[in-house]
């Protein structure tokens, strides 16, 4: 089994843990697609080992091989991180977990705000319509 620099063995589900928050996936989702429960994915991944077939369907679903799960090194991963927060990385490319889940905005949140915006008072006007139309009633019925 592999270890960190402090002789820790870094157990398998710290590892899968590891690549499904690296990809973005919840324990929900990866049970969902795994057809288990959220909790069975949780005690995967505490346990120190796991059958290889088992691992394979793990991978397969994270988009990964088993080997590159095998292949995770703590240590690495807080290097990656401290290098992220710490500016060390300033000018480079393609580093840290949003290159890993590939994020691309396909909308202007500005313009869905606004859509929300004009949505909201459509509706408004629709119930204050609908308010003058009651107090027309009730006047009419009054006299």
């Amino acid at each position: 089994m592999e270890t960190t620099g402090t002789s820790k063995p870094m157990n398998i589900g710290r590892k899968i843990s590891r690549v499904r928050e690296l990809r973005g996936i919840k324990q929900e989702a990866l049970a969902i697609e795994l057809g288990v429960s959220q909790q069975s994915v949780s005690r995967m991944e505490q346990c120190e080992v796991l059958d290889n077939e088992t691992l394979e369907r793990i991978a397969k679903a994270l988009g990964v091989t088993s080997d590159a799960i095998k292949a995770i090194n703590e240590e690495a991963i807080i290097q990656l991180i401290q290098n992220n927060y710490e500016g060390s990385n300033q000018g480079a490319t393609n580093v840290g977990p949003a290159h890993y889940m590939n994020y691309q905005c396909t909308f202007n949140p500005l313009e869905k705000l606004m859509e929300v915006i004009e949505e909201n008072k459509k509706l408004y006007e629709r119930l204050v319509q609908s308010e003058q139309e009651k107090v027309e009633i009730l006047k009419s019925l009054k006299s």
